[in-house]
């Protein structure tokens, strides 16, 4: 399937900035599940400082503010060609170990509830039982948004019942971590059903599995990925694939608008 792809991230402030620092993940890379025919990143209000592969083999551009901006705007589009293997991106590759897949981090932290879950990975057939693992996450937190924010843990989303995809991938990576597998966070996008038009990206996880590799679980649509996901970004959390994240001086107010448009 050839996708057509706008993302547009629009920063507006009440004063100009003195100076901002803002790292963009938000390229995506040609692997088994994808080829990036045409891919450009354009700035207004900032300019590029840098440009590097990080540990996780995500593309990543630093951009610094240009003096007294009030609007900074990121646009990325292009088109990419995907191909449907239910999710199986195959072996691990990049600088960043295997076992680091297996560390908790804050927002995938190891909490009683979480282990409780991770008795069902137990047994023969863990693919299947990751299914089932995905199904039991859907069925225990809603998809609900403004609920919860980039800081929510998997624990808070998990104990409150209701969640965003982030936090539906973070708690799936949470319980396998706890069940000793790998797992990583992935952002992307996603070609909707009734709407090209979209207000965020798309993130799920990937489960490392023997003899196949990374696999891919979307628990929010309760499916595997086929050939309407793009993959951007991968890490061990939210904070490792955010899209765009930065830092700023002044006491400047923020106004944040994301437009997205995903079509075949």
């Amino acid at each position: 399937m050839l996708l057509n792809i706008v993302h547009q991230t629009t920063y507006s402030y009440d004063q100009g900035l003195p100076y901002a620092l803002q790292r963009v993940r938000l390229t995506p890379r040609s692997d088994a599940l994808q080829t990036v025919e045409r891919w450009e990143l354009t700035f207004e209000g900032a300019q590029e400082e840098v440009r590097f592969i990080d540990h996780f083999g995500n593309q990543s551009r630093l951009l610094s503010t240009q003096p007294g901006a009030s609007t900074v705007t990121v646009t990325a589009k292009g088109l990419v060609t995907t191909i449907d293997r239910t999710g199986v991106s195959g072996p691990h590759t990049g600088f960043a170990p295997l076992w680091l897949f297996e560390r908790e981090t804050p927002l995938t932290a190891r909490t009683p509830e979480i282990f409780a879950l991770s008795g069902s990975l137990e047994g023969p057939d863990l693919l299947a039982r990751l299914h089932d693992l995905m199904d039991e996450i859907k069925s225990r937190v809603s998809y609900v948004t403004g609920t919860t924010t980039a800081a929510t843990t998997a624990h808070e989303a998990l104990i409150a019942g209701q969640g965003v995809c982030q936090d539906h991938a973070h708690i799936f990576i949470a319980v396998l971590r706890a069940a000793g597998f790998p797992a990583r966070y992935v952002s992307g996008y996603l070609l909707l059903d009734h709407t090209d038009h979209q207000v965020a990206s798309h993130a799920w996880a990937e489960a490392h599995v023997s003899g196949l590799g990374w696999v891919g679980f979307d628990v929010s649509n309760a499916m595997s990925p086929d050939e309407r996901y793009v993959r951007v970004a991968f890490g061990r959390d939210y904070r490792d694939a955010t899209p765009v994240a930065g830092i700023r001086q002044g006491q400047a107010q923020e106004r944040l608008e994301v437009h997205i448009t995903v079509e075949q």
